[in-house]
C-alpha cells in the first residue's frame, strides 16, 4: 500500500487518515452551490475565509470543483470552468499553506491549475475524456481516479451491473494500466469507487459495506460520502441537515480502509476521527507484544 503521494511541491503522508474540504465554486452544486460563486463570479474573499476555516479545523486537503457533478447536473462550457477554477487555485495557492486538489474532467483546467499551484487532480470520470490521461501526465501530480458509470446528467437512470464491486474493480484496473502506458508512477495515484456516481442508494450501501476489498489492495482509497443522497433514503433531511449522518459514514469508510475522506463539515469529521484514532491507539498499546 502507498503510505505517501507526492503532491506536486508537497507530500500527502497517508499514515494516518487525511480530511479534503469541498471547495466548490459553482451556482449550482447540490449542498453548497452558490456559497462561493455569487454575480457570476468566484467571491475569493469568502472562498479564503471558508478556507482558512477549513484548515484551522483540520482539513489536510482542499478539492476546489467548477462544475457541479450532481446527479442530472448540466455541462458548464471550458472557459467557464477554466475561469471558476483557476480564480480560485491562484488564490488559495497564494494564501493557504495546503495541498490543493481540483476537481476536474478537462484537460485545459487540469493543465492550467498545475502552472496556477494545484497539487493533485481529481477527476470522476476517471481521465476518460481525450487527453486528460495526457494532461494529467504532463503535470507530474497526484491524480485520484474515480469510477463513474454514464454521466452526471444520466449517471443515476437505473445503474446496473453484473457484479459492482467486480465491475467497479476492474474499471479502476484498466485506468491504472491505462495511467502506467503514459508513464504516470502509480505511486502518486489515489482511486475513489464513486459512491452516487451512476449507483443506487442501495448498492452505495453495498459497496461501503465491502469497501475494505478495493481497500485492500496498492493504491490508497478516498471515499466521498458526504452528505449524499443516499441518507435521504434513511433519513429524510436535506442536505444541510445530513452532517452527523456524513460523519457516521466517513467513520465506517476509515474503519473498512480509506485513507482520504471528502467532506462538507470538516470540524465535526476531525473529532470523530481523532477518537478513532486515539481509541485505535489505545487498542494497540494494551495488546500483548
Amino acid at each position: 500500500m502507498v503510505k505517501a503521494v507526492a503532491c506536486g511541491s508537497r507530500t500527502l503522508d497517508l499514515s494516518r487518515p487525511r480530511i479534503m474540504g469541498v471547495l466548490n465554486v459553482t451556482p449550482d452544486s447540490f449542498s453548497d452551490g452558490g456559497q462561493l460563486y455569487r454575480d457570476g463570479r468566484v467571491d475569493t474573499d469568502a472562498l479564503l475565509v471558508r478556507a482558512e476555516q477549513m484548515l484551522a479545523e483540520g482539513a489536510d486537503i482542499m478539492d476546489v470543483g467548477g462544475e457541479s457533478t450532481r446527479p442530472g447536473a448540466a455541462a458548464v462550457s471550458e472557459a467557464e470552468e477554466l475561469d471558476r477554477v483557476v480564480t480560485a487555485v491562484e488564490a488559495l495557492a497564494q494564501h493557504c499553506d495546503t495541498i490543493i486538489s481540483v476537481d476536474s474532467s478537462t484537460p485545459s483546467v487540469m493543465r492550467e491549475s498545475a502552472r496556477c499551484g494545484a497539487g493533485l487532480l481529481n477527476d470522476v470520470r476517471g481521465f476518460q475524456r481525450p487527453q486528460a490521461l495526457q494532461a494529467a501526465a504532463e503535470s507530474g501530480l497526484a491524480l485520484c481516479v474515480t469510477h463513474m458509470q454514464g454521466e452526471p446528467d444520466t449517471m443515476q437512470t437505473a445503474p446496473t451491473y453484473s457484479d459492482m464491486l467486480q465491475d467497479i474493480s476492474h474499471f479502476l484496473s484498466r485506468r491504472l494500466a491505462d495511467a502506467s502506458s503514459v508513464g504516470i508512477d502509480l505511486d502518486r495515484v489515489i482511486i475513489d469507487p464513486g459512491f452516487g456516481f451512476g449507483k443506487t442508494a442501495e448498492q452505495n450501501f453495498e459497496l461501503l459495506a465491502r469497501l475494505e476489498v478495493l481497500c485492500n489492495q496498492d493504491q490508497p482509497v478516498l471515499v466521498g460520502l458526504s452528505r449524499k443522497s443516499m441518507i435521504s433514503t434513511v433519513l429524510d433531511r436535506p442536505p444541510q441537515q445530513r452532517m452527523v449522518a456524513s460523519v457516521a459514514l466517513a467513520l465506517i469508510a476509515v474503519e473498512r480502509g480509506a485513507r482520504i475522506v471528502r467532506v462538507h463539515d470538516v470540524a465535526a469529521t476531525f473529532d470523530a476521527l481523532s477518537m478513532w484514532q486515539t481509541t485505535r491507539h489505545a487498542l494497540s498499546q494494551s495488546e500483548p507484544s
